[in-house]
């Protein structure tokens, strides 16, 4: 048996109609339709707390997203159970998109366009081309990867940060504390596809953002815990970082009220940079589950002391 929740009664019942269709050996059930002692593996997303203890046959979990953070912190998560997070399953393309997006219209003068249409303004800029862009990529695992090879392919000038060093063709990768802070002090525009990791939280505080270049961009798809969002305002106040895009935030929904919502070059998404898409999710998933029960090594599980 295999129960697989999300917190959407609608959104779960889709997934059990691609998940029998795909694995009809298999039975795929709801919270409400398990027999605890005959679960083998849990897929979910926002499980409620408890649930997992009361599982005693479980052999693995799959995490129906990329980022995992909330599930490592989760009390009733056995140490010694595989956890499987998606590697892409189309959230590559998206977040390629959201920060071309964010990367065009930086190149494009469109945040001042923005500005200047709120005072009425009418004042051309300068264009730009490409190649007039460097573009930093804070992550480059797969997302990131494929989001600085689109760049790349695009004309932008690419470089990008990650925890090792990295060989990506027509992408110059960094590593390190002095790599993190040369992708920063050399990079018009700083796109975050970072997880929540102890190695991140904070990783974007007040100095570091100091580094960035005058008149930069900062856009942020990877998680809210990266970024001092104080030190941000501070730093669009005062002029040195141009404008932001924001996906993800501290605290989620971002509070009404806080600053940032009406902040003139601030741009706010509701976390929908990257969201995973259902039948490419389930064509994964199936796929691990096929690998198991072959007794073969499934792919994207989790090295717990890293975060992802």
């Amino acid at each position: 048996m295999i129960l697989v929740h999300t917190p959407s009664p609608k959104e779960v019942s889709a997934y059990l109609e691609l998940f029998q269709a795909a694995m009809p050996e298999q039975a795929f059930v709801s919270l409400e339709q398990a027999t605890p002692d005959e679960v083998r593996y849990l897929i979910a997303w926002g499980l409620p707390d408890g649930i997992i203890a009361r599982l005693p046959r479980l052999q693995a979990m799959f995490a129906l997203g990329a980022g995992v953070d909330k599930l490592l912190s989760r009390q009733d998560l056995p140490v010694n159970l595989p956890l499987y997070r998606l590697l892409d399953s189309g959230m590559a393309n998206q977040m390629t998109e959201y920060i071309r997006y964010g990367v065009l219209g930086y190149q494009r003068n469109m945040d001042v366009y923005r500005r200047q249409q709120a005072t009425g303004q009418w004042r051309m800029l300068a264009p730009r081309l490409p190649e007039d862009v460097r573009v930093g990529i804070l992550g480059l695992g797969e997302i990131g990867s494929a989001v600085a090879k689109a760049l790349a392919r695009d004309g932008y000038p690419v470089s990008g940060w990650s925890r090792g060093p990295k060989h990506i063709h027509h992408v110059h990768s960094l590593h390190g504390e002095a790599g993190l802070e040369k992708l920063l002090e050399t990079s018009d525009v700083i796109a975050s596809v970072l997880p929540s990791t102890p190695q991140t939280q904070g990783l974007l505080n007040g100095a570091r953002l100091s580094l960035m270049q005058p008149g930069s961009m900062l856009i942020n798809a990877g998680r809210g815990d990266l970024l001092d969002q104080d030190a941000l305002l501070a730093l669009l106040n005062n002029g040195h970082i141009r404008c932001a895009q924001l996906d993800v935030f501290a605290e989620e929904p971002l509070p009404h009220g806080h600053p940032l919502w009406h902040h003139p070059s601030v741009t706010i998404t509701p976390h929908v940079a990257a969201i995973t898409l259902r039948q490419q999710a389930v064509e994964q998933i199936v796929g691990n589950l096929r690998k198991l029960a072959a007794g073969l090594q499934a792919e994207g599980r989790v090295e717990r002391a890293q975060g992802y």
